[in-house]
């Protein structure tokens, strides 16, 4: 197994693992490294947007204070939660992408992974996840271990499977040239909705979503169409037992 070596000190090794019985690139410090400088680059306008939608989703439960987000990478979503007033730890089964998140994040971090939540039933008003709902093989049994953990919702946000950067990205794995999604599984709020209602069986909440990931050019940038290359979705738990 190859080391890298800094400074004399001994660091991550560099290998390829796999996840769910398949090889995953957040597992690859070649991809892991450059995480934070793609979204400071070419995705910086998008991730604005991002965080608009994924902001009016989750104000509109006053009771969130608080949440877990799994799959929480470098922590670059984890250490935006306070500007908004909401407190974050994060977790994620990745080390490489943990050793980066614990020099960004100056909170609490878990290695986990999302099928087995280490938690305590209702331990935090919410459990979000961005970008990383795709990965899952079984997102029923994640749905449902969130549903555990949180006293209150879920909020995740992801790429939309109605947009055309889904065909650009495909093609790009055709040709060798994009490893970020050849495992990912691209949802539209619709068929997503139809996973909930499935995990959440007996369960009383609502489901809303908004769209954003619209060309520059378009008039507006966010809306409640499924159409665009990113869309944010906030279940709202209604029931009171698990208060």
């Amino acid at each position: 197994m190859e080391l890298i070596r800094q400074n004399e000190q001994v660091l991550l090794p560099q290998r390829k693992m796999n996840w769910q019985s398949r090889p995953e690139w957040f597992f690859n410090r070649e991809h892991t490294d450059t995480y934070e400088q793609w979204y400071e680059g070419p995705y910086k306008r998008a991730e604005v947007w991002q965080k608009k939608v994924i902001t009016d989703l989750v104000k509109s439960d006053s009771r969130i204070q608080e949440l877990l987000e799994f799959g929480c990478g470098t922590g670059r979503f984890t250490r935006w939660w306070k500007e908004i007033g909401i407190d974050a730890i994060g977790g994620d089964i990745s080390p490489l992408m943990l050793s980066q998140a614990k020099d960004l994040f100056d909170g609490d971090l878990a290695m986990a992974d999302s099928h087995f939540m280490p938690f305590k039933d209702n331990t935090f008003d919410c459990v979000a996840f961005i970008t990383t709902f795709e990965y899952y093989q079984d997102p029923i049994r994640v749905i449902q271990e969130a549903a555990r953990v949180a006293r209150h919702g879920i909020v995740m946000g992801m790429m939309n499977r109605n947009s055309p950067k889904y065909f650009r990205r495909r093609i790009q794995q055709a040709f060798g040239k994009n490893p970020f999604y050849v495992t990912a599984h691209f949802y539209t709020p619709q068929n997503l909705i139809r996973i909930i209602d499935k995990a959440l069986a007996g369960r009383q909440y609502k489901v809303s979503w908004s769209c954003t990931g619209l060309p520059k050019w378009f008039p507006v940038q966010q809306w409640s169409v499924p159409y665009g290359d990113f869309f944010g979705l906030h279940i709202q738990f209604l029931d009171t037992d698990h208060e």
